[in-house]
């Protein structure tokens, strides 16, 4: 397991770039609630501890995890900003629609990061239960939303620095 031996909600300060001129945008998926609110929780407090300022988070809540992608293209297309993340949370059942819903997002958030200049970063868990995404919003694996909102505070500071060239 790739999170058995590292705290998701571990950063060191020293090395980030301020969040203070940066705006975010946070597409929320409504499905799986308890996860995801806890995901968002974890990406904001990271934002916020790095020095953004909350006028500067822009959220959007969508119906499930498939939907994050568009959320998130109509963000860029409306909004001004720095890097969005997308947030949900797809616990394998029986059939197979875990795997297109995770297969579908993948290629979806892929396709935006290729298409537009703004980094979409990936923050959908796809876990086989509920324990495994318990511990990874806020739980014994520390919160994924915090890893995800450090990862889009660097990639907005990268874009700006290649835009600066």
């Amino acid at each position: 397991m790739a999170t058995a031996n590292k705290n998701l909600s571990n950063y060191d300060k020293n090395t980030i770039p301020s969040a203070k001129n940066f705006r975010f945008g946070i597409v929320v998926s409504e499905w799986n609630p308890k996860i995801t609110e806890g995901l968002y929780s974890g990406a904001e407090a990271a934002l916020l501890d790095c020095g953004a300022l909350t006028e500067n988070i822009v959220r959007w809540d969508v119906p499930g995890s498939f939907e994050l992608v568009y959320g998130a293209k109509k963000m860029i297309e409306t909004e001004k900003l720095d890097a969005i993340i997308v947030i949900g949370c797809v616990i394998k059942g029986e059939t197979m629609h875990f795997e297109f819903v995770c297969e579908g997002v993948s290629q979806g958030v892929k396709d935006l990061n290729i298409k537009y200049d703004v980094p979409v970063i990936f923050c959908l868990l796809t876990d086989n239960n509920e324990q495994q995404s318990i511990d990874r919003s806020g739980g014994i694996h520390g919160n994924k939303g915090t890893e995800a909102a450090i990862a889009a505070l660097k990639m907005a500071h990268l874009r700006r620095q290649a835009l600066l060239k």
